[in-house]
């Protein structure tokens, strides 16, 4: 019940919370249900914009209703199975033998105190999944079957397929099972990824999904990620226990692998997202492997350790760690105001198109390349893609949204070559004066109340939208 409440609580609180990328899911889940299939654009080829392959699939009994509808359907499925997930911890850390109360205390309190998976859980997107396979895979002591689930989370995160192998591996070795039941168990690790990467290989060509050209790696900013997930995220604080890793097999293959998933999340780049969503699904395996080594470990580096996590979950929380609570609504208040705007558009390119995809079913031309393979292998990152104004014009867009986050200078509309876009590849567009003469502002669109926004701008040649709003 702890284990529950722990999950589930702090998760509710953060409802309001979401990324832009559980609604490019929430589109081709519901292409896929109206019969047009794996597709983000209607009239456009089949595209792996969805790094989880199976995501999709499990999204579409959900997906019978409008973009919105169905992201909060998902939100359901996704605090479900975070709560069961979280159940599931609780009950074996209450019956880890040898467990001081306070220290299963202090594992199920640094749950509920860490914001990135109470958000994640109901982000959307497929992170609760993945956490609550991760999840249970730890728990078992069964290398095969941890295996097994480890390997399925792996397919919901392709990044977590060296956690994977080594979990089921160290488990097995945690066991003092023969070196073919360690190898058996990384194998059945791999079956899952390996078969999403059959799969895309014969669908479009390749097997690694389309976000690793779309987001190239950067081992420093993976680095970094990694630093900053270290502490906010709370439970690896928990298990940095040295000497108590050579007393808990157990505890030290679920130790272990979790490093191994720091490499591969380095090695990756990291990603945009807040709240630090690629580590999250390891996380409660920490609070278990924390649970066992409390058991060996002398209690008063058990209690400083406890002492040290829990505090910087209480100071992260009191100066704002839950801001993220608000992203949702002011989301869906864009998605409103963007409507009326984007009725008329026929193709819109913009940067961000998850909230876009659920304003309009116009074509969209995925300016970061995520769901694009032509603008995905271009050069830059996510953010910087070198599209010249000529390869945008080629595509024949008739509405361009250019994110800024400060605003428009002075709040004119006229200004908006002015204003500061920070993402590169926005603001190569909105200083070149091609896109200048094709293109004038229509609109802005808040985003939030702290002045960020959008700026819808129309081609000259095209039907506006209502009136010009300054």
């Amino acid at each position: 019940m702890a284990g529950a409440l722990a999950a589930a609580i702090p998760a509710l609180w953060m409802w309001g919370f979401t990324v832009d990328d559980a609604l490019i899911s929430v589109r081709y889940a519901r292409h896929l249900v109206a019969g047009i299939g794996w597709r983000f654009n209607v009239g456009g080829p089949t595209t792996d914009g969805v790094t989880p392959l199976p995501w999709p699939i499990l999204v579409a009994p959900l997906a019978r209703a409008g973009a919105l509808a169905v992201l909060h359907r998902v939100k359901w499925l996704g605090l479900c199975a975070w709560t069961v997930g979280g159940a599931a911890l609780g009950r074996s850390i209450g019956g880890v033998q040898g467990a001081a109360l306070w220290a299963r205390a202090a594992s199920i309190g640094a749950v509920l105190l860490c914001v990135p998976l109470a958000a994640h859980a109901v982000s959307g997107m497929e992170t609760a999944i993945a956490t609550l396979l991760a999840t249970c895979a730890a728990l078992q002591r069964r290398s095969l079957l941890a295996a097994g689930l480890a390997g399925l989370a792996a397919a919901f995160r392709p990044e977590m397929v060296l956690w994977a192998i080594a979990l089921g591996a160290g488990i097995a070795m945690a066991q003092s099972q023969p070196w073919a039941a360690v190898i058996s168990a990384g194998a059945v690790a791999l079956v899952p990824f390996a078969t999403c990467g059959a799969v895309r290989l014969g669908a479009w060509g390749h097997p690694a999904p389309l976000a690793l050209w779309a987001k190239p790696s950067d081992m420093t900013v993976g680095l970094h990620y990694v630093g900053a997930a270290f502490v906010v995220t709370l439970l690896p604080v928990l298990v940095v226990a040295p000497l108590a890793l050579y007393r808990s097999p157990r505890g030290a293959a679920i130790v272990c692998a979790a490093g191994v998933h720091g490499a591969a999340i380095v090695a990756v780049g990291g990603d945009w997202m807040p709240y630090a969503r690629m580590c999250v699904p390891i996380l409660p395996s920490l609070a278990f492997a924390a649970c066992l080594l409390s058991v060996v470990a002398h209690p008063v580096a058990t209690a400083a350790r406890s002492v040290v996590a829990l505090g910087i979950g209480l100071v992260l929380c009191g100066r704002g760690a839950t801001r993220g609570r608000s992203v949702g609504g002011d989301r869906e208040a864009l998605v409103a105001a963007a409507r009326p705007w984007l009725e008329r558009a026929q193709r819109v390119a913009a940067l961000d198109v998850g909230w876009l995809g659920a304003a309009t079913e116009a074509d969209i031309v995925d300016l970061a390349g995520v769901t694009d393979p032509e603008i995905a292998v271009l050069p830059g990152g996510h953010t910087s893609k070198r599209v010249s104004a000529m390869f945008l014009l080629g595509r024949r867009p008739d509405t361009l949204i250019l994110y800024a986050p400060d605003g428009l200078p002075g709040g004119a509309l006229d200004a908006w070559r002015d204003a500061v876009y920070p993402r590169l590849v926005e603001a190569r567009l909105a200083r070149d004066d091609v896109i200048a003469r094709h293109f004038r502002p229509r609109t802005w669109l808040a985003l939030g109340t702290r002045g960020a926004g959008y700026v819808v701008l129309r081609r000259e040649s095209d039907e506006p939208g209502p009136e010009t709003s300054r």
